[in-house]
């Protein structure tokens, strides 16, 4: 999402301001594949009271910013949060979160810092259900290596060398990254149904195992989980059908249809899971430990 978002818009802001964001950049893109190195796109600031832009905040930090320039480069400072897979991601590129204002311009940065950068600090999240994979026994340790993770990541004074700066007070141009890699990103949500496809496997084989994978109102449900999921997926896949070839080169994905896939995974998963459990009955959510089990 940040690299397709990132490749279309250095390439117009180079055409209006004669900079050379995009050669940089696609020099940083030849970097991370010839290394293949894992890439989190940090988007998301705290924003504060959101009534109000970042120049307008009684903390200036509560969105990522500029706080000094020189010869090699810029250090920046602020938070980025809700940042999956960042604990397990090489690189970092930073980027505005919302529309910016010529008042916000010290905001308009955006660059790319390796994951243990001086002056970054991960604070890990906590899920739902963290703990259960400490107990004994791997039945709920999920993807045990390479699971999922958020953190909440600051940024003291952390420096970017001009070569990996790709954006440095273009505010006018902040909106346009934002809309382009959440519609890629909504997009990308079409992954959802993979888990979809898993958990509706698992309601079937559970009715299997209880013997009633013919009753009307099981299979009712059945076919409800899978017009649900295949619904997220065409979605996203109509959009990514629908995509428009930029200036740079690069496609951009249908930007409607994108959102539509993303309002489809905000409702469906939740009532594929709640038709799961109508399937599967209380022992899903009583089910003893897996030590107690054994």
């Amino acid at each position: 999402d940040a690299m397709n978002s990132l490749h279309s818009t250095t390439f117009e802001i180079d055409e209006k301001h004669g900079t050379d964001y995009h050669k940089r950049f696609l020099e940083f893109v030849k970097m991370m594949q010839k290394e293949n190195f894992v890439i989190g796109g940090a988007m998301t600031d705290p924003k504060g009271d959101r009534s109000k832009g970042p120049s307008e905040q009684e903390d200036p930090d509560l969105f990522t910013r500029i706080v000094k320039t020189d010869e090699n480069g810029v250090y920046v400072s602020g938070a980025k949060a809700h940042q999956t897979g960042c604990i397990n991601s090489h690189w970092i590129i930073l980027m505005p979160t919302i529309r910016l204002t010529e008042a916000d311009k010290d905001w308009a940065i955006v660059g790319a810092i390796p994951a243990d950068a001086k002056g970054v600090t991960y604070i890990y999240g906590r899920q739902s259900c963290d703990t259960r994979s400490m107990e004994e026994g791997d039945i709920d340790d999920g993807n045990a290596k390479f699971g999922g993770q958020e953190a909440l990541i600051i940024l003291d004074n952390v420096f970017i060398p001009w070569d990996k700066v790709f954006m440095n007070g273009e505010y006018e141009f902040a909106s346009m990254l934002v809309e382009r890699f959440t519609c890629y990103h909504r997009r990308s949500y079409v992954c959802k149904t993979g888990l979809g496809d898993v958990l509706i496997g698992a309601a079937a084989t559970i009715a299997d195992y209880n013997g009633v994978p013919k009753v009307s109102h099981i299979k009712d449900k059945i076919i409800e989980m899978t017009h649900l999921n295949e619904t997220i997926f065409a979605a996203g896949i109509a959009s990514s059908h629908q995509g428009q070839k930029m200036k740079s080169g690069v496609f951009l994905n249908d930007d409607m249809l994108a959102q539509v896939c993303k309002h489809n995974v905000t409702r469906f998963p939740y009532e594929i899971s709640r038709l799961a459990q109508d399937i599967a009955g209380g022992l899903v959510v009583t089910l003893p430990s897996e030590k107690d089990f054994r």
